[in-house]
């Protein structure tokens, strides 16, 4: 970590989803009328593949890197010079980024090749791509930017993009009243986020060690010890800032009232917010910082029941849903609580090996249900399906294994990342068993939520008139 390895290639992982951007968004009206929507989506995906296939090459030149040596950065210019502060354009990749960015870009990848068919129809289809590609590079900042400012940038990015997406068929009142709320809410949670960023800084500052450099700040954080201010510690304070952030961003109690309303957006939209990119960014920062939440055990506490609380609100009410996309949403908020509880009993291994998993299958649930409502011309009432085995086989099959990898059936995915979350909430220092046993019944929530909607609805038989 002290000597990284210098690279120049990090840089377009982010670059080029934001290059793809700027074209279809400047470009894309003209191109779209004379060259048509091939252009378009070629535009839009192949950076984005591109980008995955970066994310690879850094993957790759991780892995032959000794463990303890497995750090590559990318110095672009020196951003900010004030005062102390200094602040470089600088992106990073250790195996924590490299989850993220193999995660954003790969299943983000996927989502771009199916919306070329599930939005083809649409005139504004160059518009769409736009903010798909915009979502994806202020994602990808986030994840990957070496400061907390840069992340900020990305954070705030997200929220942005979240509520063009969710928006995007304006004309509709709902969708324009939801497109406001995800915007709304998550500033709320951002004041708090700058609120930890700023705190962390003063006091960082005033013991001679101004930064907001990620390595740097884990370097100096035991500075902080013992520091005070309303007679409540630094760091504990900070966190609880912090966290109000990650609240808002990974939709947990009590601003986990935008996610549900967020599927008013198109289907690509919701599997996007939902799997791979903006919910998982709180979840991210918690185990990004996790040198200063593990000095806190009065927040990683507060993490813990905040977290477990959202996964059984959410799973409960998920139970009574009959929008297809809304028992997803509601899911996702589940999940998200699951990630938080083993984040806040120290497991930020365990939270991030969930959140990968989740992000994958939760991905072909919402593109299952985009298939399903896109067959039934809109149709998003469960109660009005069944007997779709027949017609859809192949979406039947994919949704049955998603189904069986969120219900934690043995030797799937969700099996083992929810095993290991169960397990440290147990048997950790910062975990019990009642937050065990919480989490079991969470669990069973899920798995019925999940199987009503995929047996008794969606794929129940129809009898022949």
């Amino acid at each position: 970590m002290d000597h990284p390895i210098q690279t120049d290639y990090l840089r377009w992982i982010v670059l080029l989803p934001l290059l793809g951007a700027g074209i279809n968004g400047l470009l894309g009206a003209p191109l779209q009328k004379k060259i048509g929507k091939g252009a378009i989506s070629l535009l839009a995906c192949a950076p984005v593949v591109a980008s995955f296939g970066l994310s690879v090459k850094a993957f790759l030149d991780l892995l032959a890197l000794k463990p303890e040596a497995r750090f590559l950065i990318d110095r672009w210019y020196t951003w900010i010079t004030l005062g102390s502060l200094n602040v470089d354009m600088a992106f990073w990749v250790d195996p924590l980024s490299a989850v993220m960015i193999l995660v954003v870009t790969g299943i983000g990848g996927l989502i771009h090749i199916y919306s070329i068919g599930y939005m083809h129809e649409d005139k504004s289809y160059w518009r769409f791509f736009a903010y798909l590609n915009l979502f994806m590079a202020a994602m990808l900042t986030l994840v990957t930017g070496d400061n907390m400012l840069l992340m900020f940038v990305g954070w705030e990015g997200v929220g942005l993009c979240s509520y063009a997406l969710i928006g995007f068929w304006y004309q509709d009142h709902s969708n324009a009243r939801a497109g406001n709320k995800a915007f709304i809410v998550n500033r709320v949670g951002d004041f708090g986020f700058v609120l930890g960023v700023f705190l962390l800084f003063w006091t960082l500052d005033a013991q001679g060690h101004g930064t907001l450099t990620f390595r740097e700040m884990a370097k100096w954080a035991p500075t902080l010890q013992g520091q005070e201010i309303w007679g409540i510690g630094v760091v504990t304070l900070a966190t609880l800032f912090l966290f109000i952030g990650a609240t808002g961003k990974s939709a947990q109690i009590p601003l986990y009232v935008w996610l549900p309303d967020a599927m008013a957006g198109p289907t690509p939209v919701s599997a996007l917010i939902h799997a791979a990119t903006m919910v998982t960014a709180g979840v991210y920062m918690t185990a990004r910082l996790n040198f200063l939440f593990s000095m806190a055990p009065a927040t990683l506490h507060v993490v813990a029941w905040i977290g477990v609380l959202t996964a059984l609100l959410a799973a409960t009410i998920a139970l009574t849903q009959n929008d297809i996309k809304r028992v997803l949403a509601y899911s996702t908020v589940s999940q998200l609580g699951y990630m938080f509880l083993g984040a806040g009993v120290g497991a930020y291994a365990a939270a991030i090996f969930h959140l990968m998993t989740h992000g994958f299958f939760k991905a072909c649930l919402f593109l299952g249900s985009g298939s399903v409502i896109h067959a039934l011309s809109g149709e998003q009432d469960m109660r009005k399906m069944g007997g779709l085995k027949n017609h859809m086989p192949y979406t039947f099959w994919t949704f049955a294994v998603a189904v069986l990898a969120i219900a934690g059936t043995p030797l799937t995915a969700g099996f083992f990342s929810k095993d290991e979350i169960l397990w440290q909430a147990f048997s950790s220092e910062h975990g019990a068993p009642v937050l065990w046993v919480l989490g079991v019944l969470g669990a069973g929530m899920t798995a019925f939520y999940m199987f009503r909607q995929f047996f008794s609805r969606l794929f129940r038989r129809v009898p022949r008139r």
